[in-house]
C-alpha cells in the first residue's frame, strides 16, 4: 500500500458554512491542498447541487466544488443547530461564511462571540461589500459587484453594454482571495503562536484587485480606461483574429523584437523595420494599420497553418479553446489538468485545483458527496454525541 503525499493543510480543520460559490470554493481550495473541510449546509443542500446540468438530481458542479469535503446538515435557524455549529466551530482552526453582514451574528456565531471560546481561530467572511461601510448590509451578487468594481466597464466594445463572462468570475476570485488570506492569517498565527483573526473578503474588492493600472491612470493623469474590443488598451499588437476556417487565434506580438518577427511571417517586412512602429508608443499610434495587415493575413490562412507559422517564428499565439478543444489538448492532459472521479460507477473527470507545488501537491479524495453524509460521523466522532441525542435532534430536524 503506497503512502500518498503529505498536503500543506493536513491537520487543519475548516468549518464552510455558507452557500453557492465563494464560500463553498474558498473551501474546495483548502479541501484540496489536505485541509478537513466540514461544510455545514441546509437540510435540503447548498443550492449549488441543483444548479445547471444535473444528473440523478444533483449537478456536476457539485462533484467538483464538493470534492474532499464532509457534509453536515443543520437547520442554523434553531438553537439547536446553532448550538452545535458553535461548537464545531471551537473545535476548529478556521471558520469560511459567506452570508450576508449580521447573519452569522444573529445566529450566536459572529467573531466576536467565538474569541471568547476559541481565540485562535481564523474567521473568513465573503461578502458583497465588505463588513463595513454604507453599502455594507446590501444583497452583494457577483453580477452587481463585477460592475461595481470597475471590472465590467472596460469588457465589450465602444458604446455597446458592457459585457460578461460566462462565469461567475466575482465569486471565484473572492474565493481565491478568501483562501490566500486564511492562508497568510495561519502563517501569522503559526509564526507568532498567536491568536487568529478575521479575514475580510468583499467581492467588489476581489475584483477590483484585478484593475492594473486603471487607478493611478486616473489619479495621475486623469485618463478614465475605456473597453477596447478584443485589444488592450496602449498594447500593440495584441488582438483576436478571425482565419480562414472560421476559427480565431489570439496573436501577442507586443514586444519589440516579436513585433518584427510578426509582421515578417505575416508578409509585412517593410512595417517590421517601419521606425514608426520600432516601440510600442509607435504601435499605439498606428494600431489600426497594424491589425488590418493582420486581420488580413489571418483570412487568408486556416488557424492551425497561422498558429504553426507563428510558433516557428517565436511569437505568441494560440487558438480560442471551448471545454471540448481542452479535453483533446496533450499540454492540459500531461498538466494533469482532468482528475477522474466515479459517482455512481461512472467516470466523472472534474478539473485539478491549482496552483502545482512540487513537493506537497493537492490532490482530489472523494468527489462532492451527498448530503449530510458525514452527519452522523461528525456528531459521533467530533463532538461525541451518543446515540439517543442524534435521534433527538433527528426527530427535531435540526440534522
Amino acid at each position: 500500500m503506497t503512502t500518498q503525499a503529505r498536503r500543506p493543510l493536513d491537520g487543519i480543520r475548516v468549518i464552510e458554512i455558507g452557500q453557492l460559490l465563494a464560500g463553498p470554493f474558498a473551501g474546495c481550495m483548502l479541501a484540496y491542498f489536505g485541509a478537513e473541510v466540514i461544510k455545514i449546509e441546509p437540510p435540503e443542500g447548498d443550492p449549488i447541487r441543483g444548479w445547471r446540468v444535473l444528473e440523478n438530481g444533483t449537478s456536476h458542479w457539485w462533484r467538483s466544488i464538493g470534492r474532499n469535503k464532509k457534509s453536515i446538515t443543520l437547520d442554523l435557524k434553531k438553537e439547536d443547530g446553532q448550538k452545535i455549529a458553535r461548537q464545531l466551530i471551537d473545535k476548529a482552526d478556521v471558520v469560511i461564511e459567506n452570508f450576508r453582514p449580521g447573519v452569522m451574528e444573529s445566529w450566536g456565531l459572529g467573531p466576536d462571540e467565538i474569541k471568547r471560546t476559541n481565540p485562535k481561530l481564523v474567521y473568513a467572511r465573503i461578502s458583497g461589500y465588505g463588513q463595513t461601510g454604507p453599502y455594507a448590509s446590501k444583497p452583494g451578487f457577483a453580477s452587481v459587484c463585477e460592475g461595481m468594481s470597475g471590472f465590467r466597464y472596460v469588457n465589450g466594445f465602444p458604446d455597446q453594454a458592457p459585457v460578461r463572462p460566462n462565469l461567475s468570475i466575482g465569486d471565484t476570485i473572492s474565493g481565491i482571495h478568501a483562501a490566500l488570506g486564511i492562508a497568510l492569517a495561519l502563517l501569522e498565527r503559526e509564526k507568532n503562536q498567536g491568536d487568529g483573526q478575521v479575514v475580510d473578503v468583499a467581492l467588489y474588492e476581489s475584483m477590483f484587485n484585478l484593475m492594473e493600472a486603471v487607478v493611478p491612470e486616473f489619479s495621475g493623469a486623469g485618463v478614465v480606461r475605456q473597453p477596447s474590443g478584443t485589444t488592450v488598451t496602449g498594447i500593440v499588437p495584441t488582438n483576436t483574429y478571425r482565419c480562414k476556417n472560421r476559427k480565431y487565434v489570439v496573436i501577442g506580438g507586443n514586444g519589440d523584437s516579436i513585433f518584427q518577427r510578426l509582421m515578417e511571417v505575416a508578409g509585412h517586412p517593410e512595417m517590421a523595420t517601419d521606425p514608426r512602429m520600432a516601440n510600442n508608443a509607435g504601435r499605439v499610434i498606428h494600431e489600426a494599420e497594424i491589425d488590418h495587415a493582420l486581420a488580413t493575413w489571418c483570412l487568408s490562412k486556416d488557424s492551425e497553418e497561422i498558429l504553426e507559422l507563428l510558433d516557428k517564428a517565436r511569437v505568441p499565439a494560440g487558438p480560442i479553446y471551448n471545454v471540448e478543444d481542452m479535453f483533446a489538448d496533450p499540454h492540459f492532459n500531461e498538466r494533469g489538468m482532468f482528475e477522474q472521479v466515479e459517482i455512481n460507477g461512472k467516470p466523472l473527470k472534474i478539473p485539478a485545483i491549482l496552483p502545482k507545488l512540487s513537493e506537497t501537491p493537492g490532490r482530489t479524495d472523494w468527489p462532492g458527496g451527498e448530503v449530510g453524509s458525514h452527519t452522523q460521523e461528525i456528531l459521533e466522532s467530533i463532538l461525541k454525541l451518543n446515540a439517543e441525542e442524534i435521534d433527538r435532534l433527528k426527530e427535531h430536524g435540526v440534522v
